[in-house]
C-alpha cells in the first residue's frame, strides 16, 4: 500500500483483535465493540477506516450464551430477544463524520461483517436479522470457491441499495454506467435460466441469439468478475477501468447480436 509516496505494509495500518472459540464468553461478546471503539477513535483522526467483523455468529452465540446464564426469556433458536437491536446498534455505529474540535477533520467507518448460518439457512436468526439492517449483501458462494473463481460472491442473491443513490453520481461522471450495469445483470441471470436447458438438451440446440449469451456471459464472469489477489494489476482495480472494461463487452455483444440478426435476414 503507498502512504505518503512510500510503499508501506498493510500490516502496519492493521489492528486485530482476536479471541478464538476457546476463549471465555464475555471476551467473545466484547471483542466487536473493542473493534468498534477502536475504529471510532481512528476515524476521529480524521481517517477512513474498513472494520471487518469475522464473525458476528460468534459473536450471537457468544450472547446467546450470556442471556441463558442470565436466565432471560429465549426468542428464537434460543437467541435474545434483543439480538436485532443488539446487531442494528452495532452497524450504526459506522458511516462518514465530521469531528467537532479543531482542525476540521472527516472520517468515517465501513464495517464488513461475515456471517455464518449453519448449512447456509438463510431464515437463521442472526442472518435474517442481518439482512433487515444492512444496505449491502455479498453471498458468498461455495460452489464458485470450488471453481477456484475469486472473489466467490454469487452476483446472482448478492445486492446493494446505494444503487440509486449513487446514479447521480453515475451520471455525472460516467452516464454511460447505469444501462451497461442493467444489460450485463440481466446478462448473467438469462445464463443463469439457459444453464438448465444446457444441461437437459445440450448446447448444440440453441438458438445462435442464446449461445451468444453463453459466451458473453462466460467472459463476464471469468474475465470482469474474477480477479486474482497475487498479481498487481488485477488485486486493485480502478473504478475507471472496470467502466472501460465493462464498455468493451457490451459493445462486443451488441455487436455480435447485430451480425446475427443480419446474418439470419
Amino acid at each position: 500500500m503507498e502512504v505518503n509516496g512510500k510503499v508501506e505494509s498493510i500490516m502496519k495500518r492493521t489492528t486485530l483483535v482476536a479471541n478464538t472459540s476457546n476463549m471465555p464468553v464475555a471476551a467473545r461478546e466484547a471483542s466487536i465493540y473493542t473493534g468498534i471503539t477502536l475504529a471510532e477513535y481512528m476515524r476521529d483522526m480524521g481517517l477512513n477506516v474498513a472494520m471487518m467483523a469475522d464473525s458476528t455468529s460468534r459473536w450471537a452465540e457468544a450472547l446467546r450464551e450470556i442471556s441463558g446464564r442470565l436466565a432471560e426469556m429465549p426468542a428464537d433458536s434460543g437467541y435474545p430477544a434483543y439480538l436485532g437491536a443488539r446487531l442494528a446498534s452495532f452497524y450504526e455505529r459506522s458511516g462518514k463524520a465530521t469531528m467537532a474540535g479543531s482542525p476540521t477533520r472527516d472520517g468515517s467507518i465501513s464495517i464488513v461483517g461475515a456471517v455464518s448460518p449453519p448449512g447456509g439457512d438463510f431464515s437463521d436468526p442472526v442472518c435474517s436479522a442481518t439482512l433487515g439492517i444492512v444496505q449491502v449483501f455479498w453471498g458468498l458462494d461455495k460452489k464458485l470457491a470450488q471453481r477456484k473463481h475469486f472473489p466467490s460472491v454469487n452476483w446472482l442473491i448478492s445486492y446493494s441499495k446505494y444503487t440509486r443513490a449513487l446514479d447521480p453520481w453515475y451520471e455525472t461522471n460516467f452516464p454511460e454506467f447505469p444501462p451497461m450495469r442493467t444489460i450485463v445483470r440481466e446478462l448473467l441471470q438469462s445464463e443463469d435460466d439457459l444453464t438448465e436447458i444446457v444441461q437437459l438438451v445440450g448446447k448444440d440446440s440453441l438458438a445462435e441469439s442464446d449461445k451468444l449469451i453463453l459466451e458473453v456471459a462466460k467472459i463476464i464472469r471469468d474475465d470482469y468478475l474474477a480477479q486474482n489477489g497475487f498479481s498487481p494489476h488485477d488485486k486493485t482495480c480502478p473504478f475507471y477501468k472496470s467502466v472501460f472494461m465493462m464498455k468493451n463487452i457490451v459493445d462486443f455483444y451488441k455487436l455480435a447480436q447485430k451480425a446475427i440478426e443480419n446474418s439470419t435476414a
